[in-house]
């Protein structure tokens, strides 16, 4: 691993252990973190630098925009979510910049976690593949143990959507789902 990809890495797992959540003992951005780089390891070895950087910062400083500083309802948390993807790109960006990053390879990044691009450019949906895979391993069980079987099937249904045709067929060899549940990954 070059040294300044790393320099980039440690900025942002520094960054992230001042979440006051925990998570597994850990703070809870920096174990995602964590979790999103062993996972896009495992998925795409071969993944451009700033795809790395995109992944592992995925949810760089999370904590710091509360879901409760938006209005309730489908409208709020989307614009949760967008504010958080910019927050994550600039934030990101910087610590490329920083790190001695192009300016093709720091936009990249930032396009990645703006998900700009998805289901059209190849490393958008590869960091989108690997959200969903952490989610379905890592965060699924626990949702699931707290939502409807309408409402778990409904979040199924979404995240296959989002989801390449590899990653579909990839989380169908996986992750042993009921019928119901696979059969959004089937489509």
């Amino acid at each position: 691993m070059s040294a300044r990809k790393q320099a980039v890495l440690d900025a942002i797992d520094a960054a992230n252990s001042h979440d006051p959540n925990v998570d597994d003992g850990q703070p809870e951005a920096l174990q995602y973190g964590k979790r999103m780089s062993a996972e896009m390891d495992r998925l795409f070895p071969e993944a451009s630098d700033a795809l790395q950087i995109a992944a592992r910062g995925q949810h760089i400083e999370r904590w710091k925009l509360a879901r409760s500083e938006y209005p309730e309802g489908r409208a709020g948390y989307l614009a949760w979510r967008k504010a958080q993807g910019v927050h994550h790109a600039n934030t990101v960006m910087s610590l490329m910049t920083e790190g001695g990053y192009s300016e093709p390879e720091i936009d990249a990044a930032g396009r990645m976690l703006r998900k700009q691009g998805i289901k059209r450019d190849a490393e958008v949906q590869a960091l989108e593949d690997v959200i969903c895979f952490v989610f379905l391993k890592w965060y699924f069980q626990p949702f699931a143990d707290k939502h409807s079987p309408e409402k778990i099937q409904r979040i199924v249904e979404k995240t296959a959507r989002k989801m390449s045709p590899e990653g579909r067929a990839r989380v169908l060899v996986e992750f042993d789902l009921p019928k119901p549940l696979a059969a959004a990954f089937r489509g």
